[in-house]
């Protein structure tokens, strides 16, 4: 132990005694709940739907195009969509508009004959055509291909189907997973959904952009030489994916959580495979039960013709001036070849944390290998402080200062000698710490604003086992009384979702603790 440790260790302890005030290393964390959300339709918010049972005047709700002179036929019987082709022929049903961040399903029936099926995105005059499909035959899945189509040509048709998945059978559910700047394909049928199909292709066509946003429309694709497709339904949502990770509370502009409508709101990443694939979503919280609701997802707008997927944000409530603010990372650079990841300043005047938002953004002077802010008003000095953790011989934290909330931020210190993730802020009795998660087995916590170590979080069956990752977030939020808990921890574990390949980031599981 270092000299200047063990003073303010002898500091914090007598004043712990003297004010018999609770110091967070004193706290028990006790697991109450695990859950991991996976494609959750009870976690989803509608975008568009086509229901065959629910349908009625389908030639103007849903109309058909044609794309040779033999046609495909569409028709609503015994409360599925069926289609039947006799030649090779295609055709487009329309189905919604068009966002590069949500998820389209098909529940599937019975497959016969040899065809595509999936979905194009294009503009009304099909100038630029987007196709995602998956091939069959005899109800056996082929391929899956992407498919880009400028003024009639062929620009870049390629398979994205995951080898050595063998060939399965194509029955239940087919789920696309828009990422923004790619797509995951997935196949469910009993078990839970299982990785067909992978693509990046924002070098080809950046369909984040909003001039493609604000024109393309999305519409069903069928291609077949003989056979018959059967429909359950389709659906076009925001989801919560199949992993969640950088969890963390937004706060009022001190740093106080918000509980609002009994809830306490969280931003957390919805994943998609690694970067610049996930996305931002908002959850709620009764912190006295286990009732994790996604409520909505942010992108940022930096005013360049983009919806950018940004993620790892804090964001909280100004009641000063009643605007929402934040810091969030900006990993989309990950997706445009020449731009450097950095932190960006968040508003928005509208409420953030439901259904699709947008939050302006824009550089604050922060670049380079720097991730997840926490940003407070210090209400006693008079300063905005974040805690983050910056790449420096490994991801260690370290705290930045400024008069401003926005701009003009000095380091003031760190970084610390750990490595660090999921930096946060907390206030426990009344006095400001700051956590962090770590590759040492350990959430350590360290006193604010000079980050000097105090020890370890304590607590039983912590989101990781021998063998897993445990640079998780340590989330602690402070609840008034009439609580079960004086205190609740909602945190991560690190397991990647089976068949993704290449590099990703497709954790994990939500954890909920209850600290005494």
């Amino acid at each position: 132990m270092t000299k200047n440790f063990l003073i303010t260790l002898v500091i914090v302890l007598c004043s712990s005694l003297c004010c018999g005030q609770t110091l967070p290393t004193d706290i028990q964390f006790v697991r109450q709940a695990s859950k991991r959300i996976i494609f959750d339709s009870n976690q989803s918010i509608p975008l568009a739907s086509f229901s065959p049972s629910q349908t009625i005047g389908m030639t103007i709700m849903n109309p058909i195009t044609q794309l040779g002179k033999d046609s495909v036929d569409f028709k609503i019987h015994e409360g599925t969509l069926q289609i039947d082709s006799k030649n090779n022929a295609a055709a487009l049903m329309w189905l919604s508009g068009f966002n590069p961040f949500a998820t389209y399903s098909i529940d599937l029936g019975e497959i016969s004959g040899k065809g595509k099926l999936g979905f194009q995105f294009s503009d009304p005059n099909r100038k630029e055509v987007v196709l995602v499909t998956v091939s069959y035959e005899n109800s056996v899945l082929v391929d899956a291909e992407y498919n880009l189509i400028i003024d009639g040509e062929n620009v870049s048709k390629q398979s994205m189907m995951i080898q050595g998945i063998g060939k399965p059978f194509l029955q239940g559910k087919l789920i696309f997973q828009m990422l923004g700047s790619g797509l995951n394909l997935f196949l469910q049928d009993k078990e839970y959904p299982k990785v067909i199909g992978q693509f990046e292709f924002s070098e080809l066509l950046d369909l984040r952009e909003t001039k493609r946003i604000q024109k393309f429309q999305t519409l069903l694709y069928s291609e077949a030489e003989h056979g018959t497709v059967k429909i359950k339904d389709i659906s076009v949502d925001i989801n919560a994916g199949m992993g969640l990770a950088d969890i963390r509370a937004m706060t009022y502009e001190n740093g106080e959580p918000i509980l609002d409508g009994g809830r306490i709101w969280y931003t957390m990443s919805i994943r998609g495979r690694g970067l610049p694939n996930p996305l931002q979503g908002v959850f709620s919280m009764n912190p006295s039960v286990f009732d994790i609701k996604f409520e909505g997802i942010i992108v940022f707008d930096r005013e360049d013709g983009l919806w950018r997927n940004e993620v790892a944000s804090h964001i909280f409530y100004d009641r000063r001036d009643s605007t929402w603010k934040g810091i969030t990372t900006g990993f989309s650079a990950y997706a445009k070849k020449g731009e450097k990841k950095q932190l960006l300043a968040v508003e928005s005047k509208k409420d953030p944390r439901f259904g699709f938002s947008i939050m302006k953004a824009r550089p604050m002077g922060q670049v380079g290998d720097i991730e997840d802010p926490h940003v407070i008003f210090d209400e006693q000095d008079g300063k905005y402080r974040i805690l983050t953790c910056e790449n420096s011989d490994g991801y260690k934290a370290i705290i930045l200062e400024s008069e401003e909330w926005d701009k003009g931020y000095k380091k003031i210190a760190g970084p610390v000698r750990q490595n660090s993730t999921g930096t946060s802020i907390q206030r426990i009795d009344g006095t400001l710490y700051c956590f962090s998660g770590s590759s040492e087995r350990e959430i350590f916590i360290y006193s604010y604003p000079d980050l000097k170590e105090l020890g370890t979080m304590k607590m039983d069956l912590p989101p990781w086992d021998k063998q897993a990752n445990t640079r998780v977030w340590p989330n602690v939020v402070e609840l008034p009384d009439g609580y079960p808990a004086k205190y609740i921890a909602l945190m991560m574990d690190r397991i990647n979702y089976p068949g993704i390949q290449g590099p990703q980031w497709t954790y994990g599981a939500i954890y909920l603790y209850h600290g005494h």
